[in-house]
Formats: C-alpha cells, structure tokens, sequence
C-alpha cells in the first residue's frame, strides 16, 4: 500500500525464546496502516515518532522490544493518544496496564507505556532504553504538511455522501499524497527533539 521505507527493524528476545524464528522482525508503514485501519498524519507521525526515538537510543545496536519505556504527555483518551500508542506497542511491545505481565519474572511489557495528566500539544513524548536509562524527547505536527486546499470543501461531500465519484477519487489522492509526503520527510520538518 505504500513504500516500504523507511521502515524499523527489532529484536523480540521473547519471540525468539519461543521458537518466532529469530526473533527479528522488521515493521514498515503497511504495518501500523494494518494495525490502525487506516493511513493519515498521525499514523505516519506515530510511526516516525518511534523510528526516530530507536535510532537515537539504539545508534549502534538493533532495537530491542521489551527495552523501551514510553511517558505520553496525556491521558489514554485523550485527543488521538490511542492510536498513537498502538502504534508504539506495535514496534516495542511496550504496553499499558493491558500489556503482558512477562515469563519467569523476565520479558515484561506492561505498564511501558505510561499516561501522564495533561495536553499532548505542544508537549513532547518521552522514550526510555531500559537497559541504559538513556532518554530522548520527541514531539511531532504535521503542520508542515497542510491539507491540500481542496480538501475544506471535499472532506464534507464525502463524509455526507454526496461527492461524486471523482470527488472521491480526489479526495483519496490528496488524503494519500499527504500521508506520502510526510513519510518522505522522515520526520526532518515535523519531529522536534528536546533537550532533557
């Protein structure tokens, strides 16, 4: 559905105690479009978010799921901080209270992910290596990005069913193209890190 890079690819010690292959597993954006249900800004931005925050905390290593905690700046309802942590879960593992209370005392993914009181924007999400206490602060928008200027008066006739089939077709080209054009960027005008 879309292009396989840039993509992120971790090592689940868990999975492969467990007879998953390797335990290496390689996730692109199809991925958390699967996940999700759909593809748009936050998505994309949900799934640029976490490559960034690896590539930081792992520079010279392979990502390791179960390693990673992640303090979001809101509460679990709050805004579109849902379909942003499963994005997170997807590549990390790292859970809320739902997640998986590990094996033998070791391989634990809940609460990873913790909610913390207040406004997402403009605060930026925390992510911890476990296994180094290293972190880095990631914020992200889109508004580099804009919707295309159409969309103001097709997004309506869409959602009431009245566009016509090339509206439609139009609307679902400049949807994409966004979602396209924010993936190329690879998060260069629409991540912010901050200092601790």
């Amino acid at each position: 559905m879309f292009p396989e890079t840039p993509s992120i690819t971790c090592h689940d010690p868990l999975a492969e105690l467990l007879g998953a292959g390797s335990g290496v597993f390689t996730y692109t954006f199809d991925d958390a479009v699967k996940l999700a249900g759909h593809a748009c800004p936050t998505v994309a931005g949900a799934f640029l978010l976490i490559k960034k925050a690896l590539d930081l905390l792992y520079p010279n290593a392979m990502p390791e799921r179960g390693d990673v905690a992640i303090f979001v700046p809101g509460r679990v309802d709050e805004g579109v901080t849902g379909p942003i942590t499963q994005i997170f879960t997807l590549v990390t593992g790292a859970a809320a209270s739902n997640g998986f209370k590990g094996l033998g005392g070791q391989f634990n993914r809940m609460n990873l992910i913790r909610f913390q009181s207040g406004s997402l924007a403009p605060e930026p999400f925390t992510f911890e290596r476990l296994s180094t206490r290293q972190r880095v602060r990631l914020a992200y928008s889109p508004h580099f990005f804009p919707p295309a200027a159409p969309m103001g008066d097709l997004l309506p006739l869409v959602l009431d069913r009245r566009a016509t089939a090339a509206q439609r077709e139009e609307f679902r080209h400049l949807w994409r193209q966004r979602v396209l054009d924010i993936l190329a960027d690879g998060g260069a005008n629409t991540i912010v890190k901050h200092d601790e």
